[in-house]
């Protein structure tokens, strides 16, 4: 079953994802070409394995689009362990997921500030960094931070490890201006890697 969203207000694209309630793409199977709040209003009590078919998406521990995010790229995700990487915490849930709209190929810029409000020193970012302090950074924390285009994965360890914060250049405006804005699992400005999301 094939599900939209008709109240979505971004525009509609190559998106696609199949989702399963049981590992190894068993069980019940539906597909999805934009949003769900939660998975369980489609009659799933969790997602266990998923397929991305067309475009990158972002996957929430719980519905709303709230708790600990997961990075969904194109590809097979067997089991929770393929999308959940290695988190600070074991997670066996993800209950809803949306696509990221400003994922591009061609372009993407952020700038990252070692304070709060846009303040401190600054660092333009266009490119991978699987190690902010080895890069030249000199710290273990990102105070807030600009997205001037496209859409970035940041991590709280070096490597790409660790909780993971979308960073959207049409979600607060790209503006995140406290570490409480890089999502609602967020605990702490601990960013040590960062990567583009690139469809």
């Amino acid at each position: 079953m094939a599900l939209t969203n008709p109240m979505n207000p971004m525009p509609m694209g190559p998106w696609k994802i199949t989702v399963y309630d049981q590992q190894h793409f068993q069980g019940r199977r539906m597909e999805f070409t934009s949003c769900c709040q939660n998975i369980m209003e489609c009659g799933m009590e969790n997602i266990r394995s998923l397929k991305v078919e067309c475009g990158a998406w972002v996957g929430y521990e719980h519905s709303s689009y709230c708790g600990q995010q997961f990075i969904l790229e194109r590809g097979d995700y067997p089991c929770w362990e393929a999308y959940s990487g290695s988190n600070a915490y074991h997670i066996e849930r993800m209950m809803s997921f949306r696509p990221i709209y400003s994922a591009s190929h061609k372009e993407c810029r952020m700038v990252v500030y070692d304070s709060p409000n846009f303040m401190g020193k600054q660092w333009e970012m266009c490119d991978d960094y699987p190690s902010l302090q080895a890069m030249g950074w000199g710290m273990s924390e990102v105070g807030s931070m600009m997205v001037q285009s496209g859409a970035w994965v940041c991590y709280q360890y070096p490597g790409y490890r660790g909780h993971q914060y979308i960073m959207e250049c049409d979600c607060h405006g790209g503006e995140y201006k406290h570490y409480r804005e890089f999502g609602s699992h967020a605990q702490t400005f601990q960013i040590q890697s960062i990567r583009r999301i690139q469809q």
